[in-house]
């Protein structure tokens, strides 16, 4: 009689053969089928948020970085869709508000992070509480300080983004996602990293030289405070593709599939400023944080990843393209956030889902039904149905 445990080898080996073969995922199709309760795959889920990233900002960047519009990496993903940003109590969000929605399924006023305001104030389950509930592995990655918004939303509850101290005690003693990156800082500190049993790096050297080994937690926060513009930082400081490469590599050493979620977040801040040459140079690495994850993935169907924004920032509109390493000509309606719908690119698992318009706490429902393992198909109902 065959060992069930032999199918579920080890899932970092058995990856690796089906992202170099079509024929792989051939045989984990049919593993699944015979061996249901032990399928190789559980549904990887990658989000990638670019804060304050609209479709002209988009456009903008794929001007600068190859001379013309729609020539991004995500931008080639099979199924796109625009997605509504409007928080319970204004058109026009935040991105506490906005990750909330994304994070949660719910609506809620600005500002909140992950709590049921307005109605009972009760905590909302996260995808990051959701995700290890399930036997995954968690991460947050993102280039403001970690506890900024936009992460806290996957991770904490509480009814005010301000409140870092109690996001920092969230994330290290509550929620406990398995990787931690971003900026320094605003409630977060070496001292109750290592006491909540984080392996701790803070800058490039040693986020690079990090070991992946299973059951690793790590807390990388470098500089303190948001980390530094693309075209201002310094090489102490790793750039977005590297840590979501260290990321994936980590959340990888499991057996049950992982949730990573990568901001881009200082595009916002860039867009806050009416910067068009910041804008497109951080969107490009964001892009390229995003190609990191399309090499990672390979051939495999069961991964899912999801590039959207949480809002629209400036009211930009493209003017001129000035070509190749240009930046387009601009115009800018505001410095603050807009209600504009803002774009969705998926490819993989449940990617299809990814259409038309949607609501930002669509985003939800989809990321949950793509981390569903591969079952086996119900042979009762297919009886009954002859």
């Amino acid at each position: 009689m065959v060992d069930i445990r032999l199918v579920f080898v080890d899932r970092k080996i058995v990856s690796k053969f089906v992202r170099k073969s079509a024929l792989g995922i051939r045989v984990a199709l049919l593993i699944a089928f015979l061996f249901p309760s032990a399928a190789v795959f559980a549904g990887d889920v990658i989000l990638f948020i670019g804060d304050g990233m609209g479709a002209e900002h988009v456009k903008a960047a794929g001007m600068y970085l190859n001379g013309s519009p729609g020539t991004l990496a995500f931008e080639s993903f099979p199924h796109q869709a625009h997605v509504l940003t409007a928080s319970a109590d204004n058109d026009v969000t935040d991105s506490a508000a906005a990750a909330t929605a994304m994070s949660t399924g719910r609506k809620v006023n600005r500002g909140v992070i992950s709590k049921a305001i307005p109605g009972g104030g009760e905590n909302l389950e996260t995808l990051v509480e959701y995700f290890a509930g399930k036997g995954k592995r968690t991460g947050l990655v993102t280039t403001t300080f970690i506890t900024h918004a936009t992460p806290a939303a996957f991770a904490a509850h509480t009814g005010n983004r301000s409140n870092y101290n109690d996001i920092a005690d969230d994330y290290l003693n509550n929620t406990r996602p398995d990787v931690l990156f971003g900026g320094g800082g605003r409630g977060m500190n070496r001292d109750s990293e290592v006491s909540a049993e984080y392996t701790v790096v803070d800058d490039r050297t040693s986020l690079t030289a990090l070991k992946s080994k299973p059951g690793l937690r790590v807390s990388g926060q470098f500089g303190r405070g948001h980390t530094p513009f693309v075209i201002d930082r310094k090489n102490t400081y790793p750039d977005l593709p590297e840590m979501t490469k260290k990321a994936l590599q980590i959340l990888d050493n499991g057996e049950n599939g992982f949730f990573l979620m990568v901001e881009g977040g200082l595009i916002d801040h860039a867009a806050h400023a009416n910067h068009i040459h910041r804008v497109v140079t951080e969107i490009i690495e964001f892009s390229e944080a995003v190609e990191i994850a399309l090499k990672w993935r390979g051939d495999r169907s069961d991964i899912l990843i999801l590039v959207t924004a949480d809002h629209e920032t400036g009211g930009l509109k493209v003017i001129k393209n000035n070509g190749k390493g240009k930046t387009p000509v601009v115009e800018w309606a505001t410095n603050h956030h807009t209600s504009a719908p803002v774009p969705a690119y998926a490819v993989g698992k449940n990617s299809e889902q990814a259409h038309g318009i949607l609501d930002n706490t669509d985003i939800h429902d989809i990321l949950k039904l793509a981390s569903e393992p591969l079952k086996r198909p119900d042979k009762s109902a297919a009886d009954t149905s002859r």
